[in-house]
């Protein structure tokens, strides 16, 4: 257990960054099944609508911190790949 006031603190905003990064890491995880359920309804206008918004959205997951960019370049590529060849 933390004994220390600064072990304190950190637990306490570790615990915070960990709900806010949980909260990302869902609405990247949301906007990347809508992408993946369009193209499985067969659904090239509405698979191209949201790769584009996901696009940004697993981009910014890289800027924060919850992605590694290489990551987000694979499932990024794929899923563009995916939406091309409906």
């Amino acid at each position: 257990m933390a004994n220390t006031p600064q072990a304190r603190k950190r637990i306490r905003r570790n615990n915070a960054r960990a709900e806010v990064n949980t909260a990302r890491m869902s609405r990247i995880r949301s906007f990347i099944k809508r992408v993946e359920s369009a193209c499985e309804a067969g659904d090239k206008d509405a698979a191209a609508k949201a790769l584009k918004a996901a696009q940004p959205e697993m981009a910014r997951g890289v800027a924060r911190g919850v992605l590694h960019k290489n990551t987000v370049a694979r499932k990024m590529s794929r899923l563009t790949k995916r939406v091309a060849s409906l």
